[in-house]
């Protein structure tokens, strides 16, 4: 059954603060195989104008698609999350996310359509700070595939 359109422009709350951590963006760092010292070393990063070390650009996913849960799990919308899959992501950023940012999202769904039975909802998260600084903006698309015949 086609998610319903009204939903387009619907804004959640934002999540409570994220705290990015040194280890947490090292973690991240070693598990995609990228070594840019600037996210691991203070003074790398520093040489490069930065506070402290900064987290490869994909980081902030785990941030945003947690947030897009809320989408996910809002039982007005009815989206069968048993059947999503996670369809395309891109980020816009207007700084780096560095060790010490509090970062929260608040994430609208910018779309929503039916291809060949499947559901797919546009997610479009925005990333601040606790000052209120806008980090990056994350485009997640989610895509409920289409039940099975029997």
């Amino acid at each position: 059954m086609a998610l319903d359109q009204s939903f387009v422009g619907r804004t959640y709350p934002p999540t409570p603060a994220y705290e990015v951590g040194r280890e947490k963006i090292r973690e991240f760092a070693e598990a995609v195989g990228d070594a840019n010292p600037a996210y691991v070393d203070p003074e790398a990063a520093k040489a490069l104008g930065h506070p402290d070390v900064i987290a490869p650009p994909t980081f902030v996913f785990s941030i945003t698609f947690r947030a897009a849960s809320q989408v996910v799990q809002d039982p007005q919308l009815g989206l069968d999350y048993s059947r999503v899959v996670h369809g395309d992501q891109k980020f816009a950023y207007v700084r780096p996310v560095r060790a010490g940012d509090r970062l929260t999202v608040t994430s609208t769904i910018e779309g929503i359509k039916s291809m060949a039975g499947n559901d797919i909802v546009d997610v479009r998260g925005e990333v601040h700070d606790e000052s209120g600084e806008h980090v990056v903006t994350a485009w997640t698309k989610l895509v409920a595939r289409a039940a099975e015949e029997a």
